[in-house]
């Protein structure tokens, strides 16, 4: 067993920067299909893992020693997990198993010692031809959860369901109108209630701009109310959109790139804000890209840039009087080199490049007006990681967001942060320089645990550390 390499943890307490760092001994991942930060309950962190067959759950007290890990059982081995949700002082599984030929959706509930405290069927979908490919959509308090996949491409069939009560709130199977999974452009949202937004753009190419719009479904659980309505786009096409629910406002929220006519290059940004109930009541509004956002993002190229290329939405963050702060990256993907040797062993060698640089965050009135933008700056470039170590996080508080990101993509490199304020304004700090420690930060996993608290998982050389940063 692998907890034979468990012997003893190395704890590296220091101080750089106002920041306090704990790092835990490292754990070998050879038989880790994938693993998962759980998050904080009650002081301790948890961690899960993932072998396929065998799922266990590690508990770190708060100086990320390890206290205790204990393994999870379900009903079948080949049972398949879905996703975590951690909700107040538990977290939830998701999960599924075939009985009897049976496809059944389940949820287990587990206090913070990993203890099982409640199981129920989510549903049961009775006999299947195939094996669905499930999606899961959490709600912004994480109360609800939104489970659904694509049967034959045209019919979305989902479910909603309430962690508070451990209850199924509705099923439903709902076919759009020429609707294709694979060929539309299709987000899903759920509300803190529980009720499902689904948003479909169509038309989205250059002979259709004037058509191009965004068709959405409102369905409402308690009511069995399904509601269609449409938002015309404005003659402009979408570059990239990321659509969100406002619950404080109780209003659906996009902000995003548009084109005008060309799909490879974004001319501006937009923003939407519509309520589902009332869509004639809506904002839909346009900015387009002024020189200074382009030369910030491209230097000197941008005096003579009609636009943006390789730019893409990473998140969109509500403001309390119902705009948003859209935050955008300009990356990029490149393969090179090599040959493919498909009719060997159906392998290729070729290298791919991952480039992630410049920040975009722009903060949007309701009204849809701009209040201001600006440019954070980074250069980061990998090969053949998958990214893993690129972009970065998204530290909350109640005064600024702070983003961390790793300054190189190598063993040996600087920990820095944007710390940006309510007005647009930022400053730029280092925080941690990983040489001799051995660590190398996913920050794209790490979970925000704490005001002023987050781990963050170090993976090198397939061996896996936690690192605990306090501000």
């Amino acid at each position: 067993m692998w907890k034979l390499f468990w012997c003893l943890f190395l704890i590296l307490p220091f101080t750089l920067y106002s920041q306090d760092i704990l790092v835990s001994e490292d754990m070998p991942l050879r038989n880790d299909v994938s693993y998962e930060l759980i998050g904080e309950l009650r002081g301790n962190i948890l961690l899960y893992h993932n072998r396929n067959t065998e799922h266990e759950i590690q508990c770190f007290d708060p100086k990320m020693h390890l206290d205790w890990s204990k393994e999870l059982e379900f009903e079948r081995k080949t049972a398949k997990t879905l996703g975590l949700i951690t909700h107040d002082d538990h977290f939830y599984i998701l999960y599924h198993y075939r009985k009897k030929g049976n496809t059944l959706l389940k949820v287990h509930k587990y206090d913070a010692g990993a203890n099982l405290k409640d199981s129920t069927l989510v549903f049961d979908y009775g006999f299947l031809f195939f094996t669905p490919d499930f999606e899961i959509v959490r709600s912004e308090d994480r109360s609800k959860v939104l489970i659904f996949f694509i049967e034959k491409q045209s019919i979305m069939r989902a479910v909603s369901f309430d962690l508070n009560t451990m209850k199924l709130l509705w099923e439903k199977s709902i076919t759009p109108d020429k609707f294709n999974y694979s060929e539309d452009d299709v987000q899903l949202l759920v509300d803190n209630k529980g009720n499902m937004q689904i948003i479909i753009g169509k038309h989205n190419f250059r002979s259709r701009r004037r058509d191009h719009f965004y068709e959405v479904h409102s369905y409402y659980g308690d009511t069995d109310e399904h509601r269609i309505f449409q938002v015309p786009f404005g003659n402009m096409l979408t570059y990239d959109a990321y659509f969100t629910y406002d619950d404080l406002n109780d209003r659906m929220v996009a902000a995003g790139f548009y084109a005008e006519k060309d799909l490879g290059r974004a001319t501006g940004l937009f923003y939407l804000n519509v309520d589902p109930r009332h869509p004639d009541q809506r904002t839909l509004n346009f900015q387009k890209f002024d020189t200074k956002t382009l030369t910030g993002m491209l230097g000197k190229k941008g005096k003579r840039a009609k636009g943006l290329r390789e730019i893409s939405v990473q998140e969109v963050v509500l403001r309390r009087d119902g705009g948003a702060i859209l935050i955008g990256e300009r990356n990029r993907m490149y393969e090179r080199g090599g040959t493919t040797r498909t009719y060997i062993d159906g392998l290729n060698n070729f290298m791919v490049d991952y480039y992630f640089d410049e920040l975009m965050i722009a903060s949007i009135h309701p009204t849809g007006e701009l209040h201001w933008n600006t440019i954070l700056h980074k250069k980061q470039y990998s090969q053949d990681d998958n990214a893993a170590y690129s972009s970065y996080f998204l530290f909350k508080t109640p005064s600024s967001l702070r983003f961390l990101f790793n300054d190189e993509i190598s063993y040996e490199n600087t920990v820095s942060e944007y710390i940006l304020n309510g007005l647009g304004d930022f400053d730029r700090n280092s925080l941690l320089n990983t040489a001799h420690l051995e660590l190398r930060l996913r920050f794209r996993d790490a979970v925000q645990t704490a005001s002023n608290t987050l781990i963050v998982p170090s993976e090198r050389r397939n061996r896996l550390k936690l690192v605990k940063m306090e501000f």
